[in-house]
């Protein structure tokens, strides 16, 4: 799912029990897993659930959390499924007109941290989808817990219930620690890089008469020049802003299409190159950036279905680059993350470039990766296909 990093270490914070009563659907009992895993709950206790035990339908909607559904612990009364419990909170959304404290949930995480803190066991109390809670059975609890809801339409289904309390333990826990933050930018540009810049734009600029009319060009650079200075742009901003602008300038590079191959042109320059390089080391790391960037510019057919389906696919999405080079070797596709390489191989290739794709395979492997050869007919025959077995890979 979106958002989900099993490589990543789980929050391991001692958390309180989610206890359910007499959950109906097992899709709620999903649900209600999968907004524990949100929240570093892992202990899920069930009574006398309708459809019983285990459910399949649980097992769909946990979405992953399966980890939680696993060591589900079942128990014939709420009496038995509270019975170790120092604290307990029933959370309702009706009044049940008894004498004990009826708190929301900022104030429910604060007393469920100290009594954890204490060592004391904190269950939290969740009744029926269609009725809720018994009186008799918010009558065992110390607290009532209930939610700032709109009045009039106050109920909740079980998996919001468990999030929102989820919620306010875990940010209470973690201190409001949030899971990533914005990357770290590179120095901020100097006043010599911002002029050389808008020398640059302005020169452009008056080539195809942009600065007009002549009695409001001050005016038109002063707006120009300050709406650069708002951005605060970086060193790395303004090598990008230089590109863009030399970029529309220049026109569109390349030797046909406007820069672009097609797939059976793109295949043969793929080719020529793995001949013409065989062996070869790069001189220069400029130089293959410059390759790389060649490459990404003219895919083959089947490197754009492939870019297209990986960059659409929830297993796959954000995780690959294109044509990027990895030490003295460009890969078709490349993972960091997962320290995966993809190659495509082409039918009837040479003996040169099989051995190309070997050498680089080698090399690649013994710093780490796993390289993944597909077909490239597979490819453009059947994509799906080949991201499952990627995936099971």
């Amino acid at each position: 799912m979106s958002g989900t990093d099993k490589t990543k270490t789980p929050a391991g914070l001692a958390g309180p029990i989610v206890i359910l009563v007499e959950p109906q659907l097992g899709e709620n009992i999903g649900m209600a897993a999968r907004a524990m895993g949100n929240f570093g709950l892992t202990r899920l206790r069930i009574v006398n659930p309708r459809d019983g035990w285990p459910n399949s339908s649980a097992q769909r909607a946990a979405a992953g959390a399966d980890h939680i559904l696993d060591r589900v612990e079942l128990f014939d009364t709420v009496e038995q499924a509270v019975a170790d419990c120092t604290l307990l909170f029933a959370t309702t959304a009706r009044a049940h007109d008894q004498a004990k404290p009826v708190i929301g949930p900022q104030q429910a995480a604060r007393e469920i941290a100290r009594e954890i803190a204490a060592l004391g066991q904190v269950g939290l109390l969740f009744g029926r989808e269609r009725a809720g809670l018994l009186n008799e059975e918010v009558a065992l609890s110390d607290r009532i817990v209930t939610f700032p809801v709109n009045p009039a339409f106050a109920s909740l289904n079980l998996a919001q219930a468990v999030l929102l309390l989820g919620y306010e333990w875990f940010k209470l826990a973690t201190a409001d620690t949030l899971p990533f933050a914005m990357p770290e930018r590179s120095e901020r540009a100097s006043q010599h890089q911002m002029q050389a810049f808008f020398d640059n734009l302005v020169r452009e600029l008056d080539r195809v008469e942009f600065l007009r009319p002549a009695e409001k060009r001050e005016t038109m650079l002063v707006n120009l020049r300050n709406i650069f200075s708002r951005m605060e742009p970086t060193r790395q901003d303004m090598h990008t802003l230089h590109g863009v602008v030399m970029a529309i300038a220049e026109g569109r590079k390349g030797p046909a299409k406007g820069g672009v191959l097609d797939g059976e042109q793109a295949t043969r320059l793929r080719a020529l190159l793995a001949e013409h390089g065989q062996g070869a080391v790069a001189a220069e790391s400029g130089t293959l950036r410059g390759l790389a960037r060649l490459l990404r510019r003219n895919p083959t057919d089947a490197e754009r279905i492939l870019w297209q389906a990986l960059t659409s696919d929830r297993r796959f999405a954000g995780q690959f680059k294109r044509q990027t080079p990895v030490g003295r070797h460009i890969p078709d596709f490349v993972s960091f993350v997962k320290r995966v390489a993809i190659e495509l191989v082409n039918a009837e290739e040479s003996e040169v470039i099989a051995q190309d794709r070997a050498a680089r395979r080698a090399w690649l492997e013994a710093r780490g990766y796993r390289v993944c050869l597909l077909n490239a007919a597979d490819v453009e025959r059947d994509v799906a296909g080949q991201l499952d077995r990627l995936a099971l890979d």
